[in-house]
């Protein structure tokens, strides 16, 4: 049978998954055995990706499937199928990001934590009468695991306060998650975190002096690459609470990129700029709960970059999380939606870094044999 377009698209985008993909399947139970219309790994993959990576609905994915020639199935054969492979595309995406930016992270967690990421984004539903929703959820880094989520209206806050917590996790949060009754529950559970600090929601007090700590007093004190940490306490639900404000003085470039973006903004929304904000923009400063025997500044800020590494990553998976239907009924389906999601992200980052490198014929050569030992004359 002639080799379609379509076929030969799916041979590249297939060559950028994991070895053993396919056995995989079977191994995770998403495959059991070949029945009805699916018949292979390699179908079921390219029906669900018409669903988690596309943004249609399970009834237009089940008909684009039919009209492309790869299965006959009902929405709620899919949907079933979606549920049952979970667990392999959640492994497919870990085993994806160790091979790309996993294996890059600076940053580890200390011994016997567990470092987590969370953020939330907005899912726009298509039609007339689509709704808006708030997907809340986290990742285990460096396996990129979702491990948590939650579905709310398009008001539901971004707060730690959502996330179960266990003992000697390390939750990373950029400045939506700043709030002092989230960061108290994190430590309440025996948790800590490390957050993009929000100066203007989250007052802080010298440990020392037991006074207010103002930030730019202290930030100007930074030289040169050094990171300085001073000791802070919040209150929050009628308690002090210890932590650190670790901060580091931005390259010249960053600054001026940082403050370039603010400046933006304000032109935006007509508003002023203050003088305290433009300044604030050369550093980069986290509220962070571990003590210092566990982790110093440096160590700190590489944990933060951890984040920071695979911000793309985040946007990129934010903007796909807002295309589709948000699964809501069932813990199963909506996980496996998310890591579906995810792992389309991390063949895109893939297909773009090997974009850079395609060749005029569009793909890549297999690597040339050894000459054959040509027999010497007498």
């Amino acid at each position: 049978m002639a080799t379609t377009l379509m076929d030969e698209e799916w041979r590249l985008l297939a060559s950028f998954l994991p070895a053993g993909w396919r056995e995989l399947a079977r191994e995770t139970g998403a495959m059991q055995r070949a029945r009805g219309e699916i018949t292979s790994a390699e179908v079921l993959l390219q029906v669900l990706l018409l669903h988690v990576a596309t943004g249609l609905s399970l009834k237009q994915a089940v008909a684009r499937a039919q009209v492309q020639g790869l299965a006959s199935l009902t929405d709620v054969a899919l949907l079933k199928r979606l549920r049952r492979s979970e667990g392999w595309l959640r492994e497919l995406a870990r085993r994806m990001f160790e091979a790309g930016r996993g294996a890059r992270m600076a940053a580890h967690a200390p011994e016997g934590r567990r470092l987590r990421a969370v953020d939330a984004t907005t899912v726009e539903e298509p039609g007339a009468t689509g709704t808006d929703w708030r997907v809340h959820y986290c990742l285990s880094l460096p396996e990129m695991r979702c491990d948590f989520y939650e579905v709310t209206d398009d008001k539901g806050a971004e707060t730690y306060k959502r996330v179960p917590v266990h003992p000697g996790d390390i939750i990373l949060g950029d400045r939506g998650y700043c709030h002092r009754e989230g960061v108290a529950h994190v430590l309440r559970q025996r948790g800590d975190v490390l957050v993009r600090l929000n100066s203007t929601s989250f007052p802080l007090r010298d440990d020392r002096r037991d006074a207010p700590f103002t930030l730019l007093p202290h930030l100007r004190r930074l030289r040169g690459i050094q990171p300085g940490e001073w000791a802070v306490r919040f209150e929050a639900t009628g308690a002090l609470w210890p932590a650190r404000f670790c901060a580091i003085r931005k390259s010249r470039l960053a600054a001026d990129l940082a403050k370039k973006k603010i400046r933006q903004q304000a032109t935006k929304k007509q508003i002023q700029v203050r003088p305290e904000t433009l300044e604030a923009a050369e550093y980069v400063y986290v509220l962070v709960t571990l003590p210092r025997d566990v982790v110093g500044a440096r160590e700190v800020l590489d944990l933060y970059r951890a984040r920071w590494q695979i911000e793309l990553c985040f946007k990129r998976l934010k903007s796909l999380l807002r295309l589709g239907h948000v699964p809501k009924r069932n813990d199963d389906s909506a996980r496996a939606w998310i890591e579906g999601k995810l792992l389309t992200v991390l063949l895109i980052e893939r297909l773009l870094g090997e974009a850079r490198l395609f060749s005029p014929w569009g793909f890549e050569l297999p690597p040339p044999k050894p000459l054959a030992r040509i027999p010497r004359g007498p």
